[in-house]
């Protein structure tokens, strides 16, 4: 018994509270997401971007629920719209009972009906005028129904092609989201709704520039423009409850009696196209057209006096001057200074020299491979590289790489006291090196006559509003560069990089914007070639360059505003190989051709067949032979002038991949060497070449080693 009474003091002493009571367990909270419901035609739209979460009570009522979630999403916003709001759930329905049935709102209830964990339930909030005003207009006419998400996924998927009804655009008070008429896309034949591009000014400046925040961007991926790729005919379409009508029959009718009658229709960027005419073939002549006289401004090849560059490392120092080592070395001890006085530390300061070494050591690891940085310092008697120890410590480099900067830090702190605002700069932390580059670039050389632009990847490791990603290049995500590239050498003269859409404008697209920007007529000259690819390629574009005296071409999407409708001896899916056929309308050529599959062009300046064939593999009798088809001029002309151009290669992309920079603008510094490297190369090349000494023009290897030593 004594033992027994002795265990239980024990017990009772390791209890808390008093007389050895345990303490009633803490009730967990559950993680919930929380949004926000904005207006968007007469339907509302959950706005991107503004999704947070939420540590709630797993009992927690209604009103309580709505409370917390304003004041979350209030903490985020600044600018949030005074209330009462109303508390949503995904279908645009108020929470007040859980559904299918009648008792009143429980979060632990909602979940059981829903059998979805609590980290996948997302409520939304919603100005209370706003979702009163939705919900009359749906009273108010029985002829307009309000889609909701799920029903637009619906629609979307729906083989028959319908609409949606349009319906007058609901303004939209407190949160700044647009609420336009939404517009409509056919991308891969299927028919869907795109939302304004506006709609989302509501959100921050870093936000809107995600990866893919919209369908706009969904089709920017896929190299098209949200723009210039959709039907420009909407009347061929009816609302969706006027389809089976007899109203809906007639009219169908009298759009295939006017299409058989022929007659002109124009598009929505004002092209005219004529049913009556149609697709030519090789056989039939085509009169070439007049082609503009090349002028450039300046003559073409580098622009350097002579005897002046010599060396490799004269030629760089052309495009990353010395004065910029300087810079950039005043503004990494300025940022390292604060930054190691956070940790108590001191900053030993670096030099220009020590900059130069430290670019010099990122150019040497792109031509000597490790698996990790710091095997270029290993000691191993059979292993190891004696340079980089020769130039700079590896405590000193690595600790360097960690605090590069490229801006004034007191410029920083004032730029993000802008942010949110027009007077935000969003490259303000590369814009000192990002400008002197691309002048240097266009400074010291002129391009030939065919020039191209092309798009390229900056992989980063941190996570920005500015990645970007390209489908076709890259899985992952990057910051887009656009950059206007010579044919003849690949010289890059200009680029800029992408900042986002909300930070473009949407009149034209952005394909046509990006080509107008980089494709300076004063400084270039006039009688200049383009070279895009499908994501630029449009009618509008050609023309507006034309009166700029460029001349373009490239391949363009079928569904392109503004291509041909006409489908009189147009190409059949089933045409043998070789088979072409164009037509011209104004001063552009289009041509489909027939190779392994449908090849569409569209060009200002060549005719459409001038003799010319390419060898293909034909099957007959069970074996494949080469044959000649016939080929048109301008597949023949762009396959030549493209096939050249290459993005530059990167010297330090293997530093990148072991060093994996977390900061985004030390990636743009990687890659801005980079380029200059490789401008710098090819322009001792061209200079080696004109000189005469053709022979002696060392390798690019033999460039990096002169650069380097």
């Amino acid at each position: 018994m004594e033992y027994k009474s002795s265990k239980s003091k024990d017990r009772q002493s390791f209890n808390d509270g008093p007389k050895g009571k345990h303490k009633p367990k803490e009730r967990k909270q559950v993680q919930v997401n929380v949004g926000v419901m904005v207006p968007h035609g007469t339907d509302l739209k959950p706005l991107r971007g503004k999704t947070l979460l939420l540590f709630t009570d797993p009992d927690v009522a209604a009103p309580d629920l709505l409370k917390q979630a304003v004041e979350k999403i209030g903490t985020f916003i600044m600018d949030m719209p005074e209330g009462p709001y109303v508390l949503l759930y995904h279908d645009c329905s108020e929470v007040v009972y859980v559904p299918g049935s009648e008792r009143p709102f429980k979060l632990s209830e909602y979940k059981k009906e829903v059998g979805k964990p609590y980290a996948r339930i997302t409520f939304f909030i919603c100005l209370e005028k706003h979702y009163k005003r939705v919900d009359d207009t749906s009273d108010s006419d029985s002829e307009i129904v309000i889609t909701t998400r799920s029903t637009a996924k619906f629609n979307q998927a729906d083989t028959l092609r319908k609409l949606v009804p349009v319906v007058p655009a609901v303004a939209v008070e407190g949160f700044h989201a647009s609420a336009s008429v939404p517009k409509k896309n056919t991308t891969n034949n299927a028919d869907c709704i795109v939302g304004s591009d506006e709609e989302l000014d509501f959100c921050d400046q870093d936000s809107v520039a995600s990866s893919v925040d919209s369908s706009a961007e969904d089709m920017f991926i896929d190299d098209m423009d949200p723009i210039l790729d959709r039907r420009p005919s909407s009347d061929l379409y009816l609302p969706e409850e006027d389809y089976d009508s007899k109203d809906a029959l007639q009219h169908r009718k009298r759009l295939c009696l006017s299409s058989a009658e022929g007659g002109d229709r124009k598009s929505e960027n004002g092209f005219y196209w004529t049913e009556t005419e149609k697709w030519q073939s090789s056989d039939e002549a085509d009169v070439e057209p007049p082609l503009l006289v090349f002028t450039p401004n300046q003559n073409p090849g580098p622009q350097i006096l002579p005897n002046r560059c010599s060396s490799a490392l004269q030629f760089f120092q052309l495009l990353f001057p010395k004065s910029m080592f300087q810079t950039i070395a005043g503004y990494t001890n300025s940022y390292a200074a604060k930054y190691e006085e956070r940790k108590g530390k001191l900053w030993n300061f670096i030099s220009q020299s020590d900059m130069k070494s430290y670019v010099a050591l990122v150019i040497y690891m792109g031509m000597f491979r490790c698996s990790s940085l710091s095997d270029y310092w290993s000691e191993s008697q059979h292993f190891s590289l004696s340079f980089p120890a020769k130039i700079m410590s590896y405590r000193k480099f690595l600790s360097i790489s960690i605090v590069l900067h490229l801006s004034e830090s007191r410029e920083d702190e004032k730029n993000i006291l802008k942010k949110g605002t027009a007077g935000y700069e969003r490259l303000g932390k590369i814009q000192p090196l990002y400008q002197v580059i691309r002048e240097s670039c266009k400074s010291y050389f002129h391009p030939f006559q065919n020039i191209t632009i092309v798009e390229r990847m900056v992989k980063p490791q941190a996570g920005t509003g500015l990645k970007q990603s390209l489908k076709s290049r890259s899985p992952n995500m990057g910051f887009k560069l656009f950059a206007l590239t010579d044919c003849t050498c690949g010289y890059t003269w200009d680029f800029f990089v992408y900042e986002g859409k909300s930070c473009a404008s949407r009149s034209e697209g952005l394909s046509y914007e990006t080509v107008m920007a980089l494709v300076d007529e004063n400084m270039l000259g006039s009688g200049y070639k383009l070279f895009v690819d499908k994501f630029y390629t449009s009618p509008t574009l050609f023309t507006d360059l034309l009166d700029k005296k460029v001349l373009a071409c490239g391949p363009v999407w079928p569904n392109r505003t503004g291509y041909p409708k006409s489908v009189k001896n147009k190409l059949l899916s089933n045409a043998p190989r070789g088979t072409m056929r164009w037509i011209r309308q104004d001063k552009l050529l289009f041509v489909e051709w027939k190779d392994s599959r449908e090849v569409q062009m569209c060009s200002s300046f060549h005719k459409a067949y001038e003799g010319d064939t390419v060898q293909r593999k034909v099957r007959q009798d069970a074996h494949r032979t080469l044959e000649e088809i016939p080929v048109p001029a301008v597949v023949l002309d762009y396959s030549k002038n493209m096939e050249a151009v290459d993005s530059s290669d990167c010297v330090t992309e293997h530093f990148r991949a072991i060093h994996k920079p977390k900061k985004w603008y030390q990636c743009m510094f990687y890659h801005f060497l980079d380029i200059a490297v490789e401008n710098a190369f090819i322009m001792q090349e061209l200079v080696t070449k004109e000189n005469g000494h053709a022979d002696s023009a060392a390798g690019r290897k033999c460039f990096l080693q002169s650069c380097v030593t």
